[in-house]
């Protein structure tokens, strides 16, 4: 049974739409937001000098990290970013609150640091030098084999 010319037209064409379709669905942008995030109206409610280290973990949670050499500074931290098919993801978007507290656990002042604050940082290439010998895999083998070679003496 032979198709028309019609038939097979339509086929075709379906088939051409269903591969576009595909395509453009697969290079839509993936978007994935990460971090604790507090919301704009909790953190309205946070008033400084009036509220307390466990009154903020009850409003907001526990923060994302708290600071390395200041145990009085928190951190609750969010980013947003977004990867196209198979780039590189792109940071969007990140915000940054800075809880800082007394030594009596008194919140004393709320800070929002966004990504126009953020600077990129350069990598160093360079590789750390090691002690030992370099060996070929040739030197490796002859050793074992040496190594194997004594225990049966």
């Amino acid at each position: 049974m032979r198709m028309s010319l019609r038939t097979s037209q339509l086929l075709k064409t379906t088939a051409m739409l269903l591969v576009c379709a595909t395509l453009t669905a697969a290079c839509t942008s993936r978007v994935a937001t990460r971090g604790n995030l507090p919301d704009e109206e909790m953190l309205a409610q946070l008033q400084p000098g009036e509220i307390t280290r466990g009154e903020v973990v009850e409003f907001l949670g526990s923060p994302s990290t708290i600071a390395t050499f200041d145990e009085e500074t928190w951190l609750y931290i969010s980013e947003r970013t977004e990867t196209w098919a198979f780039m590189e993801s792109e940071v969007t978007d990140r915000k940054v609150i800075v809880l800082t507290f007394d030594k009596e656990g008194v919140l004393t002042s709320i800070d929002s640091v966004g990504l126009d604050m953020a600077r990129d940082i350069e990598h160093v290439e360079r590789k750390t030098p090691t002690l030992g010998n370099e060996m070929t895999v040739l030197d490796q083998v002859i050793a074992n084999m040496q190594r194997f070679v004594r225990k049966r003496k």
